[in-house]
């Protein structure tokens, strides 16, 4: 059998952190998705997962580096709090880009993103892992 190329791991990825985004704002209030028509809120949401899968490539290892010794001292724990971080972030730059995707303050961010990273974490368990090749 064949194995799937990266562009449809990406794809697989990419709706995996769409499909968290949509449980977080259904389960954080502070999180919310304002967009009316459910293919609006798709499209929304995708570009939203897009969006934080950039900053947590680009700007969380940058982040991780500088916050090396906060690791360290809190044994891993910061990087729960840098999670939150790139939550607020990404709903920042979604505001900047017109996105109605909202995030508001820090404790929804924390939450947000820990839903996100637990859900994201089953729906990879669920997905072959032919499909989700990284």
């Amino acid at each position: 059998m064949r194995q799937p190329g990266p562009a449809l791991a990406f794809t697989v990825r990419t709706l995996v952190v769409a499909a968290s985004l949509w449980v977080a704002t259904v389960l954080v209030s502070g999180i919310e998705l304002q967009s009316g028509s459910t293919g609006a809120r798709i499209g929304t949401l995708l570009v939203v997962a897009l969006l934080f899968g950039v900053v947590n490539a680009i700007v969380k290892p940058v982040v991780a580096l500088v916050g090396c010794p906060l690791y360290i001292l809190t044994l891993g724990l910061f990087a729960l709090v840098v999670n939150a971080l790139m939550f607020m972030l990404t709903g920042w730059l979604s505001g900047l880009l017109s996105l109605p995707f909202a995030v508001d303050g820090f404790w929804s961010a924390f939450w947000g993103a820990i839903i996100v990273g637990i859900v994201s974490f089953f729906l990879h368990l669920v997905i072959p892992d032919r499909y989700d090749a990284r």
